[in-house]
């Protein structure tokens, strides 16, 4: 077996000797808005089922009638520090009608019964190859191979699987769907199909129909409940689901789903899921060069997360989780669908934890962390189309409830792009929107597409510019602040002893309104457009409130030194500036980035990055302080502590949360490249221990398409593929030439260790370090 052959069973395989005995060892399809989790049981297969639009309750005008009434009010309060009187008002005020809304569900289980099961396998295998986005099952029973083939389609749009063996009639097999013990139950329809049709109280109505057809020898029919499969040599099974969230009636289009793809062979739309599935996995390769293959190959996954937890190195686990973050990324959001949410798009409970709804104060955003820099723009699309939704309800909720014009989101919103306040907790925060825009502005910045600034991210920015430069109030030092706000689901103490959420000025505000005020006033500038009222914003960001630092050399997390509550908490708000901001860097702002690491070492010494998101966020502070072994080292932390059997990143107990394994991808590639100062830095932060290597495929702002290869530590070569031209600037320690098509380029010199080259549109530039 050659050597890239073994590379991939290590790093772009999931490999399992048993069938999954919870959901959290199952394996996840998607096509970005159909999800299975496969168990892979013999005797019964469960296939838990997701469609992305399947929600319980539906769009609700949410907007508290009382709060702008109150808003000066609780201002004042805030202002005068008495905190509790604040927050009471707000309960009672400020607070969404309902206080909540609307819950992610499951579709329903598909059950595959096996009727020729006679005694335990000879051997069994259960794998997710990352390579083609297939999930496999492989078992021997009396000397007959029987293998079962799961993937979801985006190109056909249909869930797709095959069962076969290497002997012919060897398939008999009972199917049928289960939803809840109140469903309506499923019915027969023609050319063997099962249907389940149903609503989602007073929500969406869904429909999933299941058909089966055999290849050859055996016989299918219908009856009751069930699908019945009598000695065939191969069997395929066809799904397809849709929600009147996209259309008036989804059993016409499951139907036409299932015809169309009924016409193609297995062959056929398995090949069509491989082109179109590695079109965009197979942009990115990632290698570590570890020597210890032979010892972990026949591994299965579960027992490499036991050895690493047992403090043994496993540098194939690396690239492993790289490429299943990006896996789920292109299986939970691609053109058309939702944006993945809390779960991606996989989930069992009908209470799902936080409802599986997005919230905006970190995690839908952490979810879009990776998508530019790991080559995969198009994925970003469904975010794009919710944030268009956020900003109609947002406009009326920044009237209705602030007076104010634009458009403002608080912490949470759903499918329709709810913006009120969620929850019954005194929790006024009005950066949701804010923080989303800047996806625009970085969509922006990657791909230089100005037909997009144009129609869409300049519009989205300019409205949440707007509503701020109308809400904003000027404090008593002529600084303009929200007046109230809160550092997310943090706590701080006052001098007083009394504890409190609400606040008058947070430092994330400040340093959220510093990126989205420079980032539309660079846009306006490309558009040559709104110039006048360029002008006010640029007034306004210069008196927002700077980062202060404070008498423990941290930065702090309020607008005055306050004891933290939880000094430990698993938030690190204060340190957007420096990730997934870009305002505070160690070349740029030194202090502030020094104040950053103080408070980052405060945060874990404290019991911080307790959740496995909190400390994927980690991996990316680190790796924009330079501190590649520091990075590697809360790395190493989330797969040994908030990662479970199937790779899913945990939160405690042990609640899935996609968000991690997200935020990981984009730490990793942080460690490698780096271009948030409009200049590519090769390897900025690479752990020690990752002595040989190398990258292909990741993005850096500006155009650019980055390979960088390394052997102990130092860079050997890189090439540069320039997608829209213009000048290249790289901030190197070490000396490079630069040449393409044959000739060397002449480089400029502008600053210390920086370089910089003019690119032509779609040419390779190759950096020769030796």
């Amino acid at each position: 077996m050659s050597d890239e052959v073994n590379t991939d069973l290590l790093t772009k395989r999931l490999l399992y000797r048993q069938p999954a005995r919870r959901w959290l060892e199952a394996l996840p399809i998607g096509n970005g808005r159909l999800g299975g989790m496969i168990f892979g049981g013999i005797l019964e297969d469960r296939i838990q089922l997701n469609e992305d639009s399947v929600y319980y309750g539906g769009p609700k005008d949410r907007n508290n009638p009382f709060a702008f009434k109150n808003l000066d009010r609780i201002r004042e309060l805030l202002k005068e520090k008495e905190i509790s009187e604040a927050e009471s008002l707000i309960r009672t005020t400020m607070l969404g009608i309902p206080r909540y809304n609307t819950a992610y569900q499951p579709l329903g289980d598909l059950f595959i019964r096996s009727l020729d099961y006679k005694k335990e396998p000879e051997s069994y295998l259960r794998e997710l190859d990352l390579n083609l986005g297939i999930v496999r099952v492989i078992y021997k029973i009396d000397g007959v191979t029987y293998i079962r083939e799961y993937f979801s389609s985006a190109v056909d749009d249909v869930l797709v699987i095959r069962l076969s063996a290497d002997k012919p009639e060897m398939i008999s097999s009972l199917l049928n769907i289960v939803r809840r013990p109140f469903d309506s139950g499923t019915r027969i329809l023609p050319d063997n199909r099962l249907m389940l049709k149903d609503k989602c109280g007073d929500g969406v109505e869904f429909c999933l129909i299941v058909q089966a057809i055999a290849e050859e020898s055996g016989r299918i029919e219908t009856f009751a409940d069930s699908i019945l499969i009598d000695k065939a040599d191969s069997v395929t099974i066809l799904l397809a689901s849709q929600t009147t969230f996209r259309y008036h009636d989804p059993q016409l289009i499951c139907e036409s789903r299932l015809v169309e793809a009924s016409k193609k062979s297995y062959e056929e739309l398995r090949m069509r899921h491989i082109e179109d599935y590695k079109s965009l996995f197979d942009r990115v390769e990632l290698d570590l060069y570890p020597e210890d293959r032979e010892e972990i190959t026949s591994l299965s996954i579960k027992e490499r997360l036991s050895r690493a937890r047992e403090g043994k190195e496993d540098l194939y686990l690396i690239p492993l989780y790289f490429n299943y973050g990006r896996y789920l990324l292109i299986s939970s959001s691609r053109p058309g669908s939702l944006p993945s949410n809390l779960q991606g798009i996989w989930n069992d409970n009908f209470t799902p934890p936080w409802d599986s709804i997005y919230t905006i104060n970190i995690n839908l955003e952490m979810n879009y962390w990776p998508v530019e820099v790991c080559n995969l723009s198009e994925c970003h699309k469904p975010l794009f189309d919710l944030i268009e939704r956020i900003k109609e309800n947002g406009q009326r909720t920044a009237r209705v409830m602030y007076g104010c014009k634009g458009s403002v989101a608080h912490h949470n919103t759903n499918i329709w792009g709810d913006t009120a306040p969620f929850g019954r907790d005194p929790y006024i925060w009005t950066m949701g929107m804010a923080w989303l825009c800047l996806h625009l502005w970085e969509h922006y910045r990657f791909t230089l597409d100005k037909e997009f600034l144009t129609k869409t991210g300049y519009p989205l920015i300019k409205n949440a510019v707007d509503f701020f430069l109308d809400f904003l109030i000027e404090d008593e030092n002529g600084n303009l602040v929200t007046g109230i706000s809160q550092s997310p689901e943090n706590r701080y103490r006052t001098q007083d002893g009394d504890t409190g959420m609400m606040c008058k000025a947070p430092s994330m505000d400040s340093l959220i309104l510093h990126e989205l005020f420079t980032a539309y006033i660079i846009s306006s500038e490309i558009l040559d457009i709104d110039e006048e009222y360029r002008k006010e914003v640029k007034k306004s960001l210069k008196k927002l409130p700077d980062p202060k630092i404070g008498s423990l050399g941290q930065l702090l997390e309020w607008e005055e030194e306050y004891e933290e509550v939880e000094p430990g908490h698993r938030h690190q708000s204060h340190l957007f500036g420096i990730y997934p901001g870009t305002s505070i860097t160690p070349e740029d702002t030194p202090e502030l980035a020094m104040a950053g690491r103080v408070s980052l070492e405060n945060r874990i010494k404290n019991g911080g990055g307790s959740t496995g998101w909190s400390r994927a966020w980690m991996i990316s502070l680190w790796a924009r302080l330079k501190e590649g072994d520091l990075a590697y080292e809360s790395l190493k932390k989330l797969l040994t502590d908030f990662t479970a059997d199937n790779l899913f990143d945990l939160h405690p107990p042990i609640i899935f949360q996609i968000d991690g394994n997200f935020g990981a991808v984009a730490g990793i590639a942080e460690m490698l490249l780096q271009s948030h100062r409009d200049i590519i830095e090769l390897l900025p932060a690479l752990p020690t221990d990752w002595k040989d290597g190398y990258v292909r495929g990741l993005c850096a702002r500006g155009g650019f398409e980055v390979d960088i290869g390394w052997k102990a530590g130092r860079i050997t070569e890189a090439k540069i593929r320039s997608k829209n031209g213009g000048l290249c600037k790289i901030e190197s320690r070490n000396p490079f030439t630069v040449i393409c098509d044959g000739e060397k380029i002449i480089l400029k010199n502008p600053g210390t260790y920086l370089y910089s080259f003019p690119t032509e549109e779609g040419k390779i530039y190759i950096l020769d370090f030796q």
